[in-house]
């Protein structure tokens, strides 16, 4: 079942997907936005569906193009096969979700779209329902100001190039579209790590879902790592988020970065699940 309304879709879709929060914040921390706007991702209508049982949801999935095809966690891998189905006809540059379902949908869609289908990205989810900054860093956890808008744009520029240089093109913002929608988001901002004065370290958070709230990115520049900055911005920002409306934060992580996947552990992170990010491409001709 399609719905057009955002609105609708997570009156409808809400209680399957809060059942498992953490796993879900993707798609939940969507609803903000996409309630104030449904084309605040971009010029296309968003693709939001759930597969129901007997009246019951057992599956959901969304996409604000131009970014890639999602899935919820479900323990109905059936349903992907009816979601592929239903996007038949459309091009996907990808599709992320809770491993078994994304590798079911990327082997559905090389079938049905007769594409190149290859696992890109690995990462997991974390969550926090508490959190300890470490002692003895130095420097200052601080809010973002405006005079910091160069520098973070060039550092989450240099995040996606190192994070994500692989992803397709206009998948995502540039540094200067992330810098400015993320500052005028009412849900969420940026944070900085300074020391004697100097930027060092920089964080992100945002999409609110009901309990919770995710952080990233974070980024800190390769000469400036290994010093604990990132891990003392997270874990306070965890800390306020936790302090404030907040009973939960989450993050995700690339599994291949073991750096990022030990420090968020040390600073009150655990892991719930593992999401793969699958990439489409058109055949190869023979």
């Amino acid at each position: 079942m399609r719905f057009d309304d955002p609105a609708a879709f997570f009156a409808h879709a809400a209680p399957f997907l809060e059942r498992r929060e953490a796993e879900n914040n993707l798609i939940l921390g969507l609803r903000a936005r996409l309630e104030r706007d449904r084309h605040a991702f971009g010029d296309e209508d968003p693709y939001l569906a759930v597969a129901e049982d007997g009246g019951a949801v057992v599956a959901a999935a969304f996409r604000t193009p131009p970014h890639s095809f999602g899935l919820a966690a479900t323990e109905r891998p059936e349903a992907v096969d009816a979601f592929a189905n239903d996007l038949r006809g459309m091009e996907l540059p990808g599709v992320l979700g809770p491993n078994a379902l994304a590798e079911r949908f990327a082997d559905r869609w090389r079938e049905l779209a007769g594409v190149r289908a290859w696992l890109a990205l690995e990462q997991r989810i974390y969550e926090a329902r508490h959190a300890t900054a470490p002692a003895g860093v130095p420097g200052l956890y601080r809010d973002y100001l405006a005079e910091d808008h160069d520098l973070a744009a060039a550092w989450m520029d240099a995040f996606v190039a190192e994070a994500l240089p692989d992803a397709p093109p206009g998948r995502g913002d540039d540094g200067v579209a992330f810098v400015a929608r993320r500052v005028a988001d009412p849900d969420g901002g940026l944070v900085v790590w300074e020391n004697h004065g100097v930027p060092v370290s920089i964080a992100g958070f945002g999409s609110p879902t009901p309990n919770g709230i995710r952080v990233g990115p974070v980024y800190t520049p390769p000469e400036l790592r290994g010093r604990g900055y990132a891990s003392a911005l997270v874990g306070e920002l965890t800390t306020r988020l936790l302090a404030g409306e907040r009973s939960l934060c989450f993050l995700f992580t690339d599994l291949a970065n073991p750096t990022s996947n030990s420090i968020y552990q040390r600073v009150g992170y655990r892991p719930v699940a593992d999401v793969s990010d699958w990439r489409f491409a058109p055949a190869t001709p023979s």
